[in-house]
């Protein structure tokens, strides 16, 4: 079992969210071509080791929860 912490609620089931995905600094719509447009929308990293992250705690406060967690252990910390 996989426990995201929560800064509302505290520590919760993982089945109690939804993933978002790896967090990534968003472009300028106006300033960006049309292929770092879609590396931003479709190419993730995807890697081993720590990963800050988006969730969305559906089953609780409904608040989007950014959490550091390690892929390889699933070991989590969290931040509001």
């Amino acid at each position: 079992m996989i426990l995201l912490p929560c800064p509302w609620c505290g520590p919760r089931n993982v089945g109690e969210f939804r993933y978002v995905g790896e967090t990534v600094s968003r472009p300028d719509p106006a300033a960006t071509t049309p292929e770092e447009w879609r590396r931003y929308l479709y190419m993730r990293r995807n890697p081993r080791g720590m990963l800050r992250e988006g969730w969305y705690h559906t089953m609780g406060c409904r608040r989007y929860v950014t959490v550091d967690r390690d892929t390889a252990t699933n070991a989590a910390g969290g931040q509001p």
